[in-house]
């Protein structure tokens, strides 16, 4: 309201310049008051105190430009601001009951009991007609829905919107009706624009955008921050991230702000800087080539995975505590207590902590093998898993929280694997030893092959990465690498053996010198050397800290490897070493567009062939004689007719399979035409049956009838 009367003091002292003599003075001029802002708001307190704060708003500003009392009457009753729910309408409302009439009550998400709700004939409700809207729609993730707003009203909001995601975030149901509203034929609306939860950039939520920006009528997001701070919203404000977006009707460029600088946000006068971007913003709000566009590949299933999570602070210990608890003494005890790192231990100072890894075993086994590992388990973790949500965490109170089985049998046998740290300003890959356990805050390649991680630490990957990556870091710069946005389409490149060797020999020699830099120099971080390597290639003067850095880490030669690597890996891909960032995003896209093709015929480029092959049931010899027959000729034409691709044994690549299958098929399709497309035929239908059910509860597909279709597809 503050800047609207603003804007009408500018246009009455424009008027006024240009008509000395009042010429206007005699024109009924519209002015700016609080009958033109119109609210939704659910609590009815809030409401009324809105429309009053609106007031106070315009007197003040009356009193301070003209003075004198105004018109009477002073106040009008404009009852703009309206009680009611933004997403969602019903045709009543009543409490729930127990047999005895008792009205029922549950737990929220802050351990408050609230009343439960039924709500009947739920649908959208309608908003006011405006010109433009604006908000600050509640943070509730999509993961969040129950435990804050309760069973009943996250299963009306979902019947209310049955085209969105059920695992979208709250803020996207009010994007998802403006972006609808601003579409309509005879809409009033201009532009719309809303605060929402910096994770609208995930793929979850850029469904929602994608509906509209792909549309044959489309809305394009014209102003967009993918992530800010919230400023003096928390002691840690740095902890809260949002991000704003703005759009119009049409396919029009816009302009993105990416956070340079951030200072001071515990302040009231937080230092903001940011870069502008130009072009068209992408539903990852990107400006550029859109790497969302970009397909999980099979080439790269089972390989990659985060680490474990032990849900339970009384598995973490020191050396002197795993000594007490009987290593050294106990028989098979060292297969269970490991050393254990997270992402600070990597980037930073590691803490020398190890794990009580109880895999495998049972809590008996554990009782008489293990006695003091046992008591220390059950008196420092088994108290907080008997309150524990989940009943898996409650029973095998003595294993981790979450063990992943699957990719402990990935690493099986392989004296080391590639790591990385999920959230880091740096994006650097290493080798670990096989015998330490991996927290779930590192992404965890299984492989021992030096060739992958000198792909993984050059330039082309770094430039994917952070493209693919989300700011989730409390830090400005911090970046979270995403397995399935950023590993699982990444299409290595496939070249001569001897280029191979030469990216193993320099990608070994990197890893090695980093290792022995640290080693021989306690207190030595990563993080440290890889601040002075950037200022290095950004030319920036290095102070004397800096250079003591420079010296214990050597990272003249850490820069030399890695422009070794940029320049081997660039030569795999057959491009040139110094092409811009922009060009190599668009040439990945573009090759992955051509691996997912290849796929589809069943040419796969495993990254473990024996092991991925076994994992996805190809494992006689004529099925992997056949399999390499397909990197020879891709399309294997017997009698006029393409031969069709084997329908895989393996749950997860049946799930890929089927979606490929989906993507590119020009229309819906139901299970049987699915099978009709795969050698197995009609044998497979209920598998497939069972695969598309599963898909539609996790809004992975859409659905018409008995038939399906990829979102992307429908967008």
């Amino acid at each position: 309201l503050e800047l609207m009367k603003r804007l009408e003091g500018e246009v009455l002292e424009a008027l006024a310049s240009l008509s000395p003599q009042g010429r206007f003075a005699g024109y009924d001029l519209k002015t700016i008051d609080p009958s033109q802002f119109l609210g939704l708001e659910v609590n009815p307190r809030a409401a009324a105190i809105a429309e009053l704060v609106l007031w106070i708003g315009f007197l003040q500003w009356h009193f301070r430009t003209r003075g004198g009392v105004p018109n009477e009457p002073i106040l009008k009753d404009f009852k703009t601001i309206k009680v009611g729910d933004a997403v969602l309408a019903w045709s009543a409302r009543e409490l729930a009951r127990d047999e005895r009439g008792k009205p029922l009550e549950r737990m929220d998400s802050d351990g408050n009991r609230v009343e439960v709700w039924r709500y009947a004939n739920p649908k959208r409700p309608e908003w006011p007609e405006a010109d433009y809207i604006v908000g600050n729609p509640p943070f509730v993730g999509g993961w969040m829905l129950r435990g804050r707003l309760g069973d009943d009203y996250t299963q009306a909001l979902w019947a209310a919107h049955p085209h969105m995601p059920e695992s979208a975030d709250f803020v996207m149901y009010w994007w998802d009706r403006a972006a609808e509203l601003l579409t309509r034929k005879a809409t009033r609306l201009k532009i719309f624009g809303f605060v929402t939860t910096n994770s609208i950039n995930q793929s979850l939520q850029r469904r929602v955008m994608e509906k509209y920006l792909n549309a044959k009528e489309p809305v394009s997001v014209v102003m967009a921050i993918p992530d800010h701070p919230w400023t003096k919203a928390t002691r840690d404000a740095a902890s809260v991230r949002i991000a704003m977006t703005v759009a119009v009707a049409g396919k029009i460029e816009g302009r993105l702000f990416q956070l340079s600088r951030e200072s001071a946000l515990e302040t009231d006068s937080p230092i903001i800087e940011c870069k502008e971007l130009f072009g068209y913003i992408n539903s990852d709000l990107t400006v550029g080539v859109d790497v969302t566009k970009a397909l999980g590949l099979q080439a790269n299933t089972g390989v990659c995975s985060p680490g474990v999570k032990p849900h339970g602070t009384g598995f973490i210990i020191q050396q002197s505590e795993a000594e007490f608890l009987g290593l050294g003494k106990r028989p098979g005890i060292e297969k269970h207590i490991r050393h254990y790192r997270h992402g600070r231990d990597l980037m930073g100072t590691p803490r020398g902590a190890m794990a009580i890894d109880l895999f495998g075993l049972s809590a008996e086994d554990v009782r008489k093998k293990f006695p003091e590992i046992y008591q220390h388990i059950l008196t420092t973790v088994k108290p907080d898993r008997d309150v524990n949500a989940r009943l898996y965490r409650r029973e095998n109170w003595w294993l981790f929280g979450e063990n992943n089985p699957s990719f402990r049998k990935a690493l099986a046998n392989l004296p080391r694997y590639i790591v990385t740290v999920t959230t880091a300003k740096h994006r650097i890959f290493e080798f670990l030893d096989a015998s330490i356990l991996p927290d779930d805050a590192l992404i965890c390649l299984a492989s021992d092959d030096a060739k992958f991680l000198g792909i993984l630490s050059s330039r082309c990957h770094v430039v994917w990465a952070r493209a693919n990556s989300a700011s989730l870091g409390v830090y400005i710069g911090d970046v979270r690498y995403r397995k399935s946005r950023t590993f699982d389409p990444f299409p290595f490149p496939d070249t001569s053996e001897p280029l191979k060797a030469s990216i193993r020999t320099t990608a070994e020699e990197l890893d090695a010198l980093r290792k022995r830099c640290q080693a021989e120099n306690p207190g030595l971080t990563l993080t440290q050397i890889y601040n002075v390597l950037e200022k290095l290639r950004a030319g920036e003067p290095l102070n004397e800290a800096d250079e003591a850095i420079k010296t214990k880490g050597l990272v003249l030669i850490v820069k030399e490897l890695h422009d070794r690597l940029d320049s081997l890996v660039a030569q795999a891909y057959g491009w040139p070493a110094d092409l811009p960032d922009e060009e190599i995003l668009t040439h990945l896209v573009a090759l992955n567009a051509e691996r997912a093709q290849e796929e589809k015929r069943g040419l796969i480029r495993w990254l473990r062939p024996d092991y991925q092959r076994a994992r996805a049931g190809i494992a006689d010899s004529q099925a992997i004689a056949e399999a390499d027959a397909q990197l020879v000729a891709p399309l294997v034409v017997e009698a006029g007719k393409v031969q069709k691709p084997v329908f895989p044994a393996n749950d997860l690549e049946r799930g890929l399979a089927v979606f490929a299958a989906l993507m590119a098929a020009s229309k819906p399709l139901d299970a049987k035409a699915i099978a009709a497309t795969f050698r197995q035929g009609a044998k497979v239908e209920p598998a497939i049956t069972r695969i598309l059910l599963a898909m539609a509860r996790l809004a992975q597909i859409h659905t018409t009838g008995n038939k399906a279709f990829a979102l992307r597809r429908a967008a």
